[in-house]
């Protein structure tokens, strides 16, 4: 939702600025304090951390076929919103991306991996600081003593 809703966005606030060119970093400034850009640019970074969180806990095949639904939303905000033209392949290839996420859903979120041979309780040498030292004693993920 946050990635359709920045894109469109996004497209709202650079049609409203028009062209511009890396070239002329003024343009980019000018475009960047545009409220639909900015905004855009916010929702954008909304989608980017909570795309983070998922890859944490799933695997990348899991998350970004997911994350593909956003090119439905993206469509429908761009027919009925945006008031664009999409064109009936443009609506086929959204159904088969539909689909193929349908198929992937279906499946494991995480990778199982099997269990290796090192004993449970093996210990990892953590670094001389003493903020890592704090994080292995209070149990932060990843850090262990």
């Amino acid at each position: 939702m946050f990635a359709a809703a920045g894109d469109s966005m996004l497209s709202h606030g650079m049609k409203q600025t028009g062209s511009i060119s890396l070239n002329h970093l003024q343009g980019v400034i000018y475009a960047v304090l545009n409220p639909w850009v900015a905004i855009g640019i916010l929702f954008l970074l909304a989608f980017f951390a909570t795309y983070m969180t998922a890859l944490s806990w799933a695997d990348l095949t899991y998350v970004l076929p997911a994350t593909s639904l956003g090119y439905v939303m993206l469509a429908l905000v761009a027919r009925f919103v945006l008031h664009e033209h999409v064109s009936p392949l443009r609506w086929l290839g959204i159904a088969l991306i539909t689909g193929g996420v349908g198929f992937v859903a279906g499946g494991p979120e995480l990778t199982k991996h099997p269990p290796t041979n090192e004993p449970a309780n093996k210990t990892r040498a953590v670094a001389a600081s003493p903020l890592l030292a704090k994080d292995a004693r209070n149990g932060a993920p990843g850090v262990e003593v």
